[in-house]
């Protein structure tokens, strides 16, 4: 019997699917909305009206430029630090901030790469910026306007472990520190062979009292939803208070993909994560 060469049909039909998906333009007029890309406005719930500012603050001779957005309304907030990941504190990131901001939070977001000259998307993780990062935090907490004795971290990719480190190498947790929100965090030190990344996560996981809410999206990257998991579960049996949410339909970036590739799934998804990260970081900061 003569046998069948499939393979070359097949790559036929790749490519035509490929170029068909390609011309076709997606039509997000019937879900997208402007105000909450922008401003971070969810038509269910309350929302406040933010502003933005900028400044700097010296750490270890280094001026680290920082976004503050708030609710314009006078008074107090619970205070966030929010700190970016691999892609730096770009403008999709600066709309994250604002969103978390207009649940009714004072957020204060370090540009670390920014202040040390760097590209973004590193692959080297520079453990000096995780001083940083926890300066950052003093920055924070000496504000006026925050309502809350502590400040929950909140942060995605690489920002997790920035901040997974502040609350255990620096010994944050509990003292300043009441919660830890990340979205589809690297628990693992980027620096770690690729072992370590695939199947192990950070001693510091171990080490995290406080309590830990995460979000990922069901597509996401294998080795790291099994890090994610797996620490998260290593936490759970100690009795810790952990969770992960695990969003259907999509992967990594959900939460700021821009609108030329955004879905429906990626703002039901992101919607419902910034909800949930409110209430959460509400129930601990209003301790």
């Amino acid at each position: 019997m003569k046998k069948l060469h499939l393979l070359p049909f097949v790559a036929i039909i790749f490519t035509s699917l490929s170029i068909s998906a390609h011309e076709e333009k997606q039509d997000n007029s019937w879900w997208w909305s402007t105000g909450w890309w922008n401003e971070g406005k969810i038509s269910t719930v309350k929302n406040y009206d933010v502003k933005v500012t900028w400044s700097s603050y010296n750490s270890n001779g280094v001026d680290v430029p920082v976004m503050v957005v708030r609710p314009k309304k006078k008074g107090k907030f619970p205070a966030v630090f929010f700190q970016h990941g691999r892609r730096g504190l770009g403008e999709l990131l600066q709309r994250h901030a604002k969103r978390v901001a207009a649940r009714g939070f004072v957020v204060l977001a370090p540009d670390i790469y920014k202040a040390h000259f760097l590209d973004t998307h590193p692959i080297e993780h520079d453990y000096e910026l995780e001083k940083d990062v926890n300066n950052g935090l003093d920055v924070l907490l000496a504000r006026k306007d925050i309502s809350s004795k502590k400040a929950c971290l909140y942060s995605h990719t690489r920002g997790g472990y920035y901040t997974l480190k502040v609350a255990t190498t620096f010994k944050r947790q509990n003292k300043d520190v009441a919660c830890y929100v990340s979205y589809y965090p690297h628990l693992q030190d980027p620096n770690a062979p690729e072992p370590a990344q695939v199947y192990g996560y950070a001693p510091e996981v171990d080490q995290m009292k406080i309590p830990m809410l995460v979000f990922i999206g069901d597509e996401e990257q294998y080795q790291r939803r099994r890090v994610i998991e797996s620490g998260i579960n290593s936490l759970r049996k100690k009795g810790r208070d952990a969770r992960v949410i695990v969003y259907p339909g999509v992967g990594r970036g959900f939460d700021f993909r821009p609108e030329n590739v955004r879905t429906f799934a990626d703002d039901l998804a992101s919607k419902d994560a910034v909800q949930r990260a409110a209430a959460f970081m509400n129930k601990h900061l209003n301790k």
